[in-house]
């Protein structure tokens, strides 16, 4: 019986039962041990249990090797059946032959061979492990996302496992809802989900470069998240990273992460579309790798956010998803994970999606409300403090509409002044979000409000971003400092003299209006 210890971590504990995962059709079994014990006493836990001139990733190479004759390549996307166009994963190529976007596609006639129960023992027993690389919540899910790449070119924060909250007091006080979730996918090394994509992205680039590929550094054009991604694990692998941003459109904290990372950081007069324009032009002339989500690798990391989703709700499929949406992969990459989990059948069914836009920069929404019958018009995005999606002319506007049609998914969108409100209200109720979940939240509170989402409706908010990164909106909110907008639920300090009495009035008033509420 082959042991599935060359998988994850579990097998180095000592351990009195086994759990045995079988492929679907096939005679070879993998196990996976788990510590139980009849007795009370345990045996004390061993320490230096590596030799002091080894680390995790020479732990890795004495495993047997992964699951075999796995693999994925790129093809167009949405491409007919008869369709015989392909490339490695190793070839540089961002477009099909007609100009259009490629998917990862993965060779699922080989994945079909184990069958969902397998999968979920899987993932399950890797979760909460340091072992190399499967303590990152992207691969951990390895064969799924890459899986002909050596262990040793991955480059890993272990991103991911991100935090699954119940928002009790949002749900039950704002919405009557007992079974809201945010998942936080903010919580992670950079601060926003883009780490999920370029642990995929940048390992790759690291194994072309092994390979001689022509590849002498990663750029990208961010409105700030992405920039913060692609600089820190550039550096972690030392590989040069170029960033073109925005000029002045984008938050100090969002700055100064790929500056501090050591990336080649250019400030453009433009927006980011025209720095999208741009950064195409320039890796089409020189030897640098195009890092933006018109590389479909990135979307392999972030689908496995769908998949996490599903795993913490103990492979339960929630009823709504909603996510904000600016350049339009991430939407795409969730409806992925959750296909994936479905066809595997990990589960039987999948979530309704929603996309939650910025109405200074909602093509996508009049696109839907045109009933996706008329031609796609992108536009001139304005200024919105959801900054990172302040795209007018999202490269995967067609994955996006397909992951809707798909999912029978819905278009929202949000002024700035309820994104701002939505942002202050969850954070009174404990969160710290920035204002893309604002994005997302108004547009579950307006389904609610329409009766579309009910609620007993399980329905998970995705959150992009961590609220520190945009500190400067929140102050100018609570301050009410931001022209042409009442910042109705600002709570700005309040000026008062060092004297006793004087602080003894103030608090009185503060707590007699409080007891007022209750």
């Amino acid at each position: 019986m082959a042991s599935l210890s060359f998988l994850h971590s579990a097998t180095y504990l000592p351990s009195h039962s086994e759990t045995t995962l079988k492929p679907h059709s096939s005679a070879v079994s993998f196990t996976v041990r788990c510590t139980t014990s009849s007795t009370s006493s345990s045996p004390p836990p061993q320490k230096h249990r590596r030799s002091p001139d080894e680390n995790i990733r020479d732990e890795a190479r004495r495993r047997p090797h992964q699951l075999q004759n796995l693999s994925a390549r790129y093809v167009p996307f949405d491409a007919p059946p008869t369709s015989t166009e392909s490339y490695s994963l190793d070839e540089i190529v961002y477009r099909s032959q007609s100009g259009g976007l490629l998917d990862v596609q993965h060779d699922f006639a080989a994945l079909k061979r184990y069958d969902g129960e397998f999968w979920r023992k899987l993932f399950d027993s890797r979760v909460g492990k340091t072992n190399w690389p499967y303590g990152s919540g992207v691969w951990s899910k390895k064969e799924w996302v890459l899986p002909e790449i050596d262990d040793d070119d991955i480059v890993s924060a272990f991103e991911g496992n991100s935090n699954l909250f119940w928002a009790e007091r949002f749900g039950k006080q704002y919405l009557q809802m007992n079974d809201l979730w945010v998942k936080h996918c903010g919580i992670s090394h950079t601060g926003s989900f883009k780490d999920l994509g370029m642990t995929v992205l940048v390992s790759q680039v690291n194994r072309l470069r092994k390979m001689n590929k022509p590849v002498v550094g990663v750029g990208c054009a961010s409105t700030g998240d992405t920039s913060a991604a692609l600089s820190a694990y550039c550096a972690a692998a030392g590989i040069p990273s170029i960033v073109f941003l925005p000029a002045d459109k984008i938050s100090m904290a969002q700055l100064v992460q790929p500056i501090a990372n050591g990336a080649f950081v250019l400030s453009i007069d433009t927006d980011f579309d025209g720095c999208m324009h741009l950064i195409r032009e320039v890796t089409a002339e020189l030897p640098i790798y195009l890092a933006n989500s018109l590389n479909s690798l990135r979307l392999e990391g972030q689908k496995t956010a769908a998949i996490e989703i599903l795993q913490q709700f103990n492979w339960e499929v929630p009823d709504w998803v909603i996510v904000p949406g600016g350049n339009l992969g991430n939407i795409y990459a969730f409806y992925k994970g959750f296909h994936m989990c479905k066809e595997l059948g990990l589960v039987d069914r999948i979530p309704r999606l929603v996309c939650a836009q910025a109405a200074n920069a909602n093509p996508l929404y009049l696109h839907y409300k045109s009933g996706f019958k008329e031609d796609f018009n992108p536009l001139k995005a304005n200024t919105t403090f959801a900054s990172a999606i302040q795209i007018g002319d999202p490269v995967s506007i067609d994955r996006a509409v397909y992951a809707l049609k798909k999912s029978n998914g819905i278009v929202e969108e949000a002024t700035e002044e309820e994104l701002m409100d939505a942002t202050a209200l969850a954070d009174s109720t404990g969160m710290f979000i920035c204002p893309h979940t604002g994005v997302a939240l108004t547009a579950l509170m307006k389904l609610r409000k329409s009766g579309v989402i009910e609620a007993n409706d399980r329905t998970v908010v995705v959150s992009t971003a961590h609220g520190l990164k945009f500190t400067e909106s929140k102050i100018g909110y609570h301050s009410k400092n931001i022209k042409e907008m009442a910042c109705r639920l600002a709570n700005p300090p309040v000026k008062v003299k060092a004297k006793f009495g004087s602080v003894m009035d103030v608090l009185k008033e503060y707590l007699a209006s409080n007891e007022s509420k209750c």
